[in-house]
């Protein structure tokens, strides 16, 4: 049965991971679903994995979309918007890129220039849902990917309801958690809890080119953790950091003002004052840590940490949350790392504080070492 709300047919116009992501997620809920791509491979697979049907070349036996999903890098993403408004008359257009503003400038910018009609402007939604993976291409795509994930949906002005309420039901359908903001106010808040992240992982990471091998064998979680995401796709960040380079900028003035003064304090780490300041900094910084929300978007908490030592080998990690169920201790967060020279994990279970005690006896006494 088709989800209501959705005008269909749908068409998806990028076959990426967000695109055959959506392709598969609406199929997923019964949705009548194309797909479109300017690489007939990337389209073929995603047809191949059942996220939607190939939309015909011949656009005169083509079906008219009820819907036009633009899943395209974010550099074109405002042409294939724009395009799909003047193509597609009876279709809300909506697109998906990390970036808004540069892409509600595109389309104001062609009704000034007269490409678009303010009628055809209106029917265009910026939208973007805050998901993703490390792994590109619709062979990562996953119709589960946005569940429980933000949606941003940027509405302007003069955009319709239906547009509107189309995009909403679109994230709704795919799990997702609908949050409406401007399109200013979207791109300054990813500027700092997203494209700030990419270069912070990015710079550090860069610093480890040289390091020699020995001086990484010690690293753990605390360098994979913080580097992580820095093995993202680098033509796609050039996009992203380019189209929303003024918020960034403003961000990057801020940091570079703690980075000069944490070098001024590190050049006299003795002088009276400059130990005070080091445990400033670093308390600014757990301030900022305890606001981000925790499980569920809940306010953060602190969580009681458990560490069980396991063998490398199959069926350690199951056989201990087997044994944590039986205990009848809810996990709040699991992460598991590895001793370095030593065939064991370290598997750090999350608990609420007071339920610490009961699952290190339990555990211990189904003969787990617990740190």
């Amino acid at each position: 049965m088709a989800p209501r709300g959705i005008p269909e047919p749908v068409l998806i116009r990028g076959t990426g991971l967000l695109g055959t992501s959506i392709g598969l997620g609406l199929r997923s809920a019964g949705a009548d679903t194309y797909l479109s791509d300017p690489s007939p491979s990337a389209q073929a697979v995603a047809v191949d994995i059942g996220a939607g049907q190939a939309f015909p070349g011949d656009h005169t036996a083509a079906p008219s979309p009820g819907v036009v999903v633009v899943a395209a890098p974010p550099d074109v993403a405002g042409q294939v918007v724009i395009d799909s408004l003047v193509r597609f008359p009876g279709a809300v257009v909506l697109d998906i890129a990390s970036v808004k503003g540069a892409i509600r400038r595109e389309v104001d910018a062609a009704v000034v220039g007269g490409t678009l009609t303010p009628t055809q402007a209106a029917r265009y939604v910026g939208t973007h849902p805050m998901a993703g993976r490390e792994r590109s291409g619709p062979v990562a795509a996953r119709g589960a990917l946005f569940t429980a994930a933000p949606w941003v949906v940027c509405a302007a002005g003069d955009t319709s309801p239906e547009a509107v309420s189309a995009a909403e039901e679109i994230a709704r359908v795919l799990g997702a958690t609908v949050h409406r903001m401007s399109a200013e106010d979207h791109d300054a808040s990813v500027a700092l809890i997203s494209h700030l992240p990419q270069i912070a992982a990015s710079l550090v990471s860069s610093r480890l080119q040289e390091t020699p091998a020995h001086s990484l064998a010690l690293s753990g979680n605390g360098l994979r953790d913080t580097t992580r995401i820095a093995a993202s796709d680098p033509q796609l960040w050039v996009q992203i950091l380019a189209a929303n380079a003024p918020d960034i900028l403003q961000i990057l003035y801020e940091v570079r003002e703690d980075l000069d003064r944490l070098i001024t304090t590190m050049e006299e780490p003795l002088a009276p004052g400059a130990r005070l300041d080091i445990a400033q900094l670093i308390a600014e910084g757990n301030a900022g840590h305890a606001r981000i929300p925790g499980k569920h978007g809940a306010p953060p908490q602190a969580f009681a940490v458990v560490t069980v030592i396991v063998d490398d080998t199959p069926g350690q990690i199951s056989a201990v949350l087997q044994d944590v169920g039986e205990a009848g201790v809810n996990v709040e967060d699991l992460r598991m790392d590895h001793s370095a020279g030593h065939e064991v994990g370290m598997l750090e279970i999350s608990v609420l504080p007071g339920r610490e005690q009961d699952l290190t006896d339990a555990l211990t006494a189904q003969g787990w070492k617990v740190v």
